[in-house]
């Protein structure tokens, strides 16, 4: 028997994803600030913060990167579990998806080559359009 709250394990790995980058993000700009002497009060708007941490936009970007496809994922996990059509298949497609969106993140922060950036995007959307199609169709058939 499949235990449907192992679905868990890759959203909370999706999570922590999150909050490192978060993390990274932060302990980039303070730097940037710091050496560059930018008064706080210079970043009070989205644009003037973006022309003025150039320098440090990939983990800011990839920061933002993790609340669009990602929310995908979580109603996924979560309707699977819900829904009771989870199985060791769609767990491993989720671990799969969270590796992608690992690596598509390591690739932004610390290499940034955009077309290999853009793979493993692309293979991650895949991963998880497969995981609602599957979802959906079991959701369906169950319907009926």
């Amino acid at each position: 028997m499949f235990n449907a709250k192992l679905m868990f394990v890759p959203l909370l790995a999706q999570v922590l994803l999150t909050a490192l980058v978060w993390l990274w993000m932060y302990k980039t700009r303070i730097a940037e600030i710091q050496k560059n002497s930018i008064s706080p009060q210079a970043l009070e708007n989205a644009t003037e913060a973006a022309s003025l941490l150039k320098a440090v936009a990939a983990p800011s970007d990839n920061f933002s990167n993790q609340f669009e496809m990602p929310v995908l994922f979580y109603l996924l996990t979560v309707t699977a579990y819900v829904t009771q059509t989870a199985d060791s298949m769609l767990l491993g497609l989720a671990v799969l998806y969270v590796l992608l969106r690992y690596l598509h993140s390591l690739i932004h922060l610390f290499y940034n080559r955009v077309m290999w950036r853009f793979y493993a995007y692309v293979s991650s959307c895949i991963v998880l359009w497969i995981m609602w199609l599957v979802t959906a169709a079991r959701i369906l058939r169950a319907l009926s």
